[in-house]
């Protein structure tokens, strides 16, 4: 069997559980299963776990993101993108009262700590309900801001009305209702008109494969596209371990820092460390507990 994670190029017009089954389809494998959705109209970068690569969810989805956003300045839907209904517009021509220091201006403002109101139309939950099924019964529900980090915003590009902006901030910020608070500072409303994720925890698009070359590739090719266990966290640092703490792992026994000081030199870069045997095989990832001086077990492939 073949474990770890396929980065993918996810097309327009498609969900991420589409093409988490067209991938599982393709490479044949019992188990699949992306680290981190992105909307239907999106495009860009869905990673995928297989098989045990599954188990690596937990850090792809709560690592950091960078988007590619288009933005339609002039023009509110009620989706907060290009597939909804207009609610307001701009009685000014956007062209006469945008200008770039004033786009420059108000990007700055959102860079850092921000308090964000998720989109009505979202796979967030109430009373067990998506928020879209909700908003598309005509019961639309508001959630209760919550906080997330934009570590950078870049203007790409300025065609007025519309402005294409870079975005790395940490998982759970919707671009959607960025674009949103960005149209409403500049005063004219705005609405998300492209999106691409070309960046997630350390794997870019550039190292995804489109559905279509993976789909007209043989099996094994397809196969050899998954990027083993041990690579798929190239942002996590990674010990080689020796056969005492080897035996450690394989027995589920407590890792103490002071028996094996070198996990202790990369603490400084990360809680986490994926450690490998002496072949780089992924044995294990493990947690720093400060108070207790010593790691814990999040996952564990050895045995």
């Amino acid at each position: 069997m073949i474990h770890g994670i396929i980065p993918v190029n996810k097309p327009c017009g498609l969900s991420s559980a589409k093409a988490v089954a067209r991938v599982k389809h393709i490479l044949h494998v019992k188990k699949a299963g992306h680290t981190g959705t992105l909307d239907p109209e999106a495009t860009g970068l869905l990673v995928c776990g297989i098989n045990k690569g599954t188990k690596l969810s937990r850090f792809l989805l709560n690592g950091t993101k960078t988007y590619s956003a288009g933005i339609h300045l002039g023009i509110e839907t009620d989706t907060l993108d290009a597939s909804g209904r207009v609610v307001n517009t701009c009685d000014t021509d956007t062209t006469e009262i945008i200008t770039k220091e004033r786009v420059l201006q108000t990007l700055e403002q959102f860079i850092g700590q921000i308090s964000q109101e998720p989109p009505v139309y979202s796979a967030l939950k109430h009373k067990g309900q998506p928020l879209y099924r909700l908003a598309r019964a005509g019961t639309p529900v508001v959630k209760p801001p919550r906080d997330v980090k934009i570590f950078n915003i870049r203007l790409v590009e300025m065609m007025l009305p519309l402005i294409t902006i870079e975005v790395h901030c940490t998982a759970g910020t919707y671009i959607r209702s960025l674009a949103r608070d960005i149209g409403r500072h500049l005063g004219c409303g705005a609405h998300l008109s492209a999106l691409c994720r070309t960046e997630c925890c350390g794997l870019t698009l550039k190292e995804a494969v489109s559905l279509a070359d993976l789909e007209a590739m043989d099996r094994k090719t397809a196969q050899a596209q998954v990027v083993s266990l041990t690579d798929s966290l190239p942002d996590m640092p990674l010990i080689q371990a020796d056969d005492k703490l080897m035996e450690t792992i394989k027995f589920g026994r407590e890792i103490k820092i002071r028996d094996y000081p070198q996990l202790g030199q990369e603490l400084h870069k990360s809680p986490f460390l994926r450690i490998c045997d002496r072949d780089r095989a992924l044995a294990a990832i493990v947690e720093y507990n400060k108070a207790r001086d010593r790691f814990k077990y999040s996952c564990v492939f050895a045995g």
